[in-house]
């Protein structure tokens, strides 16, 4: 059986509606859902953090009235993961465990000892969609604690009808001359490796980087959705990080004979391209992003 997933991630939606660079936050998300509107076959809506700009409860509701909008018109639902820009209260407050069916109700089963940590999963038609907690509080990375390894391991263990798909905000991997990626993305990669590597698991998607990125962990493909705020222009010097114009989605399918199949989408933005701002790639973790 095929499922089809709309990867939405970074949508930094503050509680007031631009992120802290200004860009109008509410539009571009706007833009991406009105212009994935032809997108057949959804089984799906999947966010993988950074929801709120400023970590706000109303950033977070205002996407999920957007993003809860566009699923309940097709009968899907919507789940979502919390990113480093999130506030874990905030997001539990307004999304619940992530988890959310077409109706907006929360229907995810939450890892257990896991300090409040927003890890759950929920069924798809048969898939199995677990989202793991990377946020580390006040930090640009990513980390996953032993807690979570475990419950994922747990859950892992028994095959799904479908199989697997894990999801959760700082990606696995990274390109060696981008070092930005190297220190800003998850931290602990070889656990999350470990723990997927044999198993039912037919994607990792995540987000955090803003652009499109993809590779092998152990095996099993993983996928970085570009970012719908802003997204990372590569073909600044590797020692900058260029943001510009331009939300952006993937489709995801699975099933078929070339599953996983990663499709990326370009919102029709006149703008798109235009530079918000062009930064030195040091590590993010020496910025307060307060």
């Amino acid at each position: 059986m095929a499922h089809r997933i709309l990867h939405l991630s970074d949508t930094h939606v503050s509680r007031t509606g631009p992120d802290e660079d200004g860009v109008d936050a509410v539009s571009a998300l706007e833009r991406i859902l009105h212009d994935a509107r032809h997108v057949p076959d959804l089984d799906l809506v999947l966010v993988t953090g950074d929801i709120a700009d400023d970590g706000s409860y109303e950033g977070c509701v205002a996407v999920r009235e957007m993003v809860g909008a566009y699923a309940a018109e097709r009968g899907v639902p919507h789940v979502y993961t919390t990113g480093n820009h999130d506030d874990r209260a905030a997001f539990t407050r307004a999304l619940g465990s992530g988890h959310l069916d077409a109706g907006g109700r929360d229907v995810g089963r939450l890892a257990g000892g896991s300090a409040g940590k927003r890890a759950a999963v929920s069924d798809v038609g048969g898939l199995r969609v677990i989202t793991l907690d990377s946020l580390v509080p006040g930090s640009v990375h990513g980390e996953l604690d032993g807690g979570q390894v475990a419950w994922l391991r747990g859950q892992l263990a028994t095959p799904a009808p479908y199989g697997s798909v894990v999801a959760l905000h700082h990606p696995p991997l990274h390109v060696d001359w981008a070092p930005f990626m190297r220190n800003d993305g998850l931290r602990d990669r070889d656990l999350l490796a470990d723990a997927v590597a044999g198993t039912d698991v037919r994607a990792v998607l995540c987000g955090h980087f803003h652009l499109q990125l993809s590779g092998t962990m152990n095996g099993v493909p993983v996928w970085t959705t570009p970012g719908v705020v802003t997204r990372n222009d590569r073909t600044c010097p590797p020692d900058r990080i260029r943001g510009v114009l331009g939300a952006g989605a993937t489709v995801v399918d699975l099933g078929g004979p070339f599953s996983p199949v990663f499709l990326t989408l370009h919102a029709r933005d006149p703008r798109a391209g235009e530079q918000v701002y062009l930064v030195d790639a040091v590590s993010w973790d020496d910025v307060d992003e307060d």
